[in-house]
């Protein structure tokens, strides 16, 4: 069965850019693209894809909404992320929201194709930019606070944060105003000793929020 892909991308070019070198890493590769998320969702709603390709910054709002629907509808499939966003709260916002990958789209094609290639036989596909900020990343934070006396409401929130939503997003989901949120974000940031989203993405995961 041929590999069916999704490229979420906004700039008409740089679709095409990803197709061709989908295309050359998988030539049976059934590809559909979408420009924003709308459209990747609403494709999702009927089309079952065995890979996909993510945006992070589009004009409708982040890729990890479309990766956590892809996952949902198809927890076997491979969503990598495809970016030029390469800062802390970024990726460890990505790998937390489920990300089997994170690429830089600045990189020379030749070397993309041979990361999907890799990524087809199960090897988790980071750019070696990515790998570095992770390692940094990791030895920076240091071990994982218990849990702080962290509140129900403030596990929940930091779970949240930790899968990549913003603000607003928490807010909608939890039926508690925007101000709230910001109010308990303040309070878990003080209690574990942080200061990042990235850092809080990294706790969330370790606490298995």
């Amino acid at each position: 069965m041929n590999l069916r892909t999704l490229i979420l991308e906004d700039l008409a070019e740089m679709r095409l850019w990803l197709s061709e070198v989908m295309r050359e890493a998988c030539p049976d590769a059934e590809i559909t693209t979408a420009p924003d998320i709308r459209t990747a969702l609403a494709i999702a709603g009927h089309e079952v894809f065995d890979l996909a390709l993510i945006d992070l910054g589009l004009p409708d709002g982040s890729g990890l909404e479309v990766l956590r629907a892809l996952k949902q509808a198809n927890p076997a499939a491979l969503c990598v992320v495809a970016t030029i966003m390469g800062d802390d709260a970024s990726v460890v916002g990505a790998l937390a929201a489920g990300a089997d990958g994170y690429l830089l789209k600045n990189q020379p094609s030749a070397l993309l194709v041979r990361q999907i290639r890799q990524t087809l036989d199960g090897v988790p596909p980071l750019s070696p930019a990515i790998a570095r900020r992770i390692m940094t990343h990791f030895r920076q934070t240091g071990p994982v606070v218990a849990d702080a006396n962290l509140t129900p409401r403030e596990r929940e929130v930091l779970g949240h944060i930790g899968k990549g939503l913003r603000n607003h997003e928490v807010a909608a989901t939890l039926g508690i105003g925007t101000n709230t949120v910001a109010a308990h974000i303040k309070s878990v940031y003080a209690k574990l000793g942080i200061s990042s989203r990235a850092e809080a993405a990294w706790h969330a995961t370790k606490l298995g929020l």
